[in-house]
């Protein structure tokens, strides 16, 4: 039997670290186009800088929906714990 490759998914851990790791890129590509745009400001590349401008909201539009996922993902992280650690808490009181 072949053993089974892990992925970023295998735990909310891992699919927090990745999503982080995208948010990461995401940023430095909007630092990168910010750029991009300020060098594209003859007239002559009003159409670059346009669709330039159009990369940037979709970019924006991303990070916001990257961000959402990685407090969604904290927040099953945290709700995970708490779960896990109830049975545990209400053990201890009983037996005090």
């Amino acid at each position: 039997m072949t053993p089974r490759q892990q992925t970023p998914f295998e735990s909310i851990e891992g699919a927090l670290e990745y999503v982080g790791q995208l948010l990461e890129a995401t940023q430095e590509a909007k630092r990168q186009i910010e750029e991009e745009i300020v060098h594209a400001s003859s007239p002559e590349q009003a159409r670059k800088k346009q669709a330039l401008q159009l990369v940037m909201f979709k970019l924006a539009t991303l990070d916001f929906h990257i961000t959402k996922s990685k407090r969604v993902l904290g927040d099953l992280r945290k709700l995970r714990r708490l779960i896990l650690e109830a049975p545990e808490t209400q053990a201890s009181s009983v037996s005090a």
